[in-house]
């Protein structure tokens, strides 16, 4: 369906149309999305718009800006445009949001057609999100069938043209959402439920007056008075019509509507439809043979009660769809490489992309919503969706990179991390047994082990004994303190080879079971990928990630203390703390000058706060959100020999933004589990930022999210410990790893706290 749609785009797009507009959310993944889908864009002439979005507010904004004057008879030309929407807008009803078209209720006021406007606008928005559950407004709710439309869903014969919101499916839909879609459709065809059929179907069933059973046996007397009337007419056409609304003021529905179980509900009350044939047809003189009485028709008040009781069974599926909570399917990314590849424009670039994009989501803390859901019987976490994309990533990486000469020729040692290319121009991908290290190839061993959420919450690296654990950890493998604390690419070629070995071989002792991949020399499960650039630089998915998402969450690297990115020293020596620059910087634009850093990020409420944050409303605020996104779309773009200032050295000269953000996090983490200032409350826990040296980094959300991740991960390392690391029986999960995790940070530039809230801490 994605490729007819693109190859429908390709074939209709001409000069007159309007650039193809592409909103998209402040995530590694979409924007990883966004370069595929450019890429593809490019190759085919096709101008396009990108515009990054950072909430609901700003969706809304570039509704009324950007997508509503495209709509027929408001200034668009054409087919009206076209709208792709990144990893945001599946949540919420796009055609209300963006469109601007008014809800079913106030149409019917206006009288007016929801269909006949949605039909009318020309302005197709195709919606490419993870984010789950969906607005279902968007799957079934185009409000049109036929030409190429049925039932929600896209047939290969679809021309467009007339406008909509078009869902790309990651296969959820076609296979997980049958009943949903039932329900769905069936509420969008049954007839008006008004407040005496409410009544109506609350109504007892045995315990009916007798005024009730008088106006039953009224309407059956009625009922088959009319009945008479048909049988001695001659003509089918000689009917009474007020025999036919014998019912008084009752609603009906005016057509037939249908059940869950597929047998009609009649819209009007009578016996069997055939009978009044029968005796339409036959002749008055003719004799009538004898037959079984007919089974008694049900009343208009059970089929009204039936009715009910169907709607409020649909109701609840729907409900019970909302109530699952959130979750993430496929990442946009790989779902526009699968395009790249149906259109057969794969290749290693468009694919490192996807690569990318598929390590953050794994990094992402919402991740895990996703991956609670999958456990077996026994409580074990089973293969979740991240898990079979990466393992499909590992089998294109073979197909696109086949092992050359050169490579076989060299002597193998299968466990060490590859950190430069084979040769000057050697930019395939390899897979490769990636420790879950943070930076491990641009940092010291010492502190890329010391930053690594996964060991140290683990070793409960914030407290004095938890240090201990890791030097005691590193002697028992064999290497000094003096060796660990050098850069990696300096460390003795002989660790550097074994160094999974000896990881593995304390891995159990320590409680570090997924510290390393397995040794799986041929399938290779579970192991990273690497893309070098000649002898410029190598680097690992899950660091171009790490970098990327620091670089949208807290700004560029002149906002930060210096950095080597080959040993990772730090000196705070060298000049003020980031969140004193920050807070120097905020009150300097409070008193009117004009800063030259980054002050604290703009928030929905800031419009009517203006008057207390800012004494010139009129001087406007530059737009740091899209200065980083853009910033962070450099970082992701084809780094060559004529593209010098994009690319790989945008990643490496924002190594050091990356590497302060986790120093950050270990800090004030270290400091919220050391000082117990994580109180677990009825329904879930909380933590409060309050001072610090690095409170001025965590008014970013994104930096907030990331602190409270690694916090979650240690609360729940912690109750698993406290609870023998024994589950309920039949539960699955513990009840505290269940727990969302609400932490909130002090943003004094503005007196308010920045909240954000998540899942509980993951099990590894």
């Amino acid at each position: 369906m994605e490729s007819t749609l693109y190859t429908h785009l390709t074939s209709t797009h001409n000069a007159t149309n309007p650039p193809l507009l592409i909103l998209t959310a402040l995530t590694v993944d979409a924007l990883c999305a966004v370069r595929i889908l450019t890429a593809l864009l490019k190759r085919d002439f096709i101008p396009h718009t990108v515009v990054p979005v950072s909430g609901y507010a700003d969706l809304q904004d570039a509704g009324e800006r950007l997508v509503q004057p495209l709509k027929r008879g408001a200034g668009g030309a054409g087919d009206g445009g076209r709208v792709v929407c990144i990893g945001c807008g599946g949540g919420v009803d796009l055609s209300e949001l963006l469109l601007g078209l008014p809800d079913e209720d106030e149409a019917e006021q206006d009288g007016l057609e929801v269909a006949a406007q949605q039909q009318g606008h020309g302005v197709e928005i195709w919606v490419i999100d993870a984010r789950r559950p969906w607005n279902l407004e968007n799957i079934f709710g185009n409000g049109y069938e036929g030409e190429g439309v049925k039932e929600g869903r896209i047939l290969e014969h679809y021309q467009g043209g007339r406008g909509g919101v078009i869902v790309w499916d990651d296969g959820d839909i076609e296979r997980e959402m049958d009943e949903v879609k039932e329900a769905w459709m069936g509420l969008r065809d049954m007839p008006e439920i008004t407040e005496d059929d409410i009544a109506i179907g609350n109504a007892p069933e045995d315990g009916e007056d007798a005024v009730a059973g008088d106006e039953e046996r009224g309407d059956d007397a009625e009922l088959s008075s009319s009945q008479g009337k048909r049988k001695r007419s001659h003509s089918p056409d000689d009917h009474d019509p007020e025999a036919e609304n014998s019912d008084g003021d009752d609603e009906r529905p005016s057509r037939r509507r249908r059940s869950n179980s597929g047998t009609p509900i009649p819209s009007s009350p009578g016996g069997n439809p055939m009978s009044n044939q029968l005796a339409a047809t036959a002749s008055p003189s003719a004799p009538v043979p004898s037959s079984p009485p007919a089974p008694r028709a049900p009343s208009l008040k059970q089929q009204k009660k039936d009715l009910l009781r169907l709607r409020r069974r649909h109701e609840a599926t729907l409900q019970k769809y909302y109530d699952a909570g959130s979750w993430t399917a496929d990442p946009v990314s790989i779902m526009l490489y699968s395009l790249a590849e149906d259109l057969g424009r794969d290749d290693n670039e468009l694919l490192w992309l996807a690569i990318v994009g598929v390590e953050s989501v794994a990094l992402s803390p919402f991740a895990s919503s996703q991956t609670s859901k999958s456990f077996d019987e026994g409580g074990r976490r089973s293969a979740n969706r991240l898990d079979i994309v990466k393992s499909l990533l590992r089998d294109e990486v073979r197909r696109l990179n086949p092992p050359s000469l050169h490579s076989q020729s060299q002597p193998d040692y299968p466990d060490t991390i590859p950190t430069q290319a084979r040769s000057a121009t050697d930019t395939s991908i390899r897979l490769s047994p990636e420790p879950r290290f943070l930076l491990i190839r641009h940092w010291s061993l010492y502190d890329s082990m010391l930053h690594s959420t996964y060991l140290s919450t683990r070793l409960h690296i914030w407290s004095e004994s938890g240090r201990k654990r890791l030097h005691k950890l590193l002697a028992k493998m064999g290497i000094s303190l003096s060796e660990a604390q050098k850069g990696y690419v300096h460390l003795d070629l002989e660790i550097k080879r074994s160094l999974n070995q000896r990881l593995s071989r304390f891995a159990e002792q320590y409680n570090l079971d997924g510290l390393v991949p397995g040794t799986d020399y041929e399938g290779k499960t579970a192991w990273g990928f690497v893309r070098s650039w000649g002898w410029r630089g190598t680097l690992s998915a899950v660091d171009v990630a790490t970098v990327v998402s620091a670089i949208l969450e807290v700004g560029p690297s002149e906002h930060f203390a210096t950095s080597d990115l080959t040993l990772g020293k730090y000196d705070p020596g060298r000049r003020e703390t980031f969140s004193a620059s920050l807070l120097h910087r905020t009150r300097q634009a409070q008193q009117g000058t004009t800063p030259s850093g980054l002050p604290s990020p703009p928030h929905s409420s800031d419009d009517n706060n203006n008057h207390h944050t800012n004494p010139n409303p009129s001087d406007e605020t530059p737009d740091y959100t899209t200065t980083r996104f853009f910033l962070a779309l450099d970082s992701l773009s084809p780094s060559t020999a004529s593209h010098t200032t994009a690319g790989l050295p945008t990643l490496l000269h924002h190594l050091p933004v990356a590497q302060t953000l986790a120093r950050a996090i270990l800090r004030t983490g270290s400091h919220l589990i050391s000082k117990k200032q994580i109180r677990h409350l009825r329904s879930f826990r909380m933590g409060v930022v309050r001072e610090g040296p690095d409170l001025g980094l965590f008014v970013h959300p994104g930096a907030l999210v990331k602190l409270g991740r690694w916090v979650g991960e240690a609360v729940g390392v912690l109750e698993a410990e406290k609870n023998g690391g024994r589950k309920k029986e039949g539960s699955g999960r513990k009840k505290e790893d269940e727990e969302a995790l609400v932490l909130a940070a002090l943003d004094e530039g503005r007196g308010v706290y920045v909240v954000v809230g998540l899942g509980g801490g993951s099990d590894g």
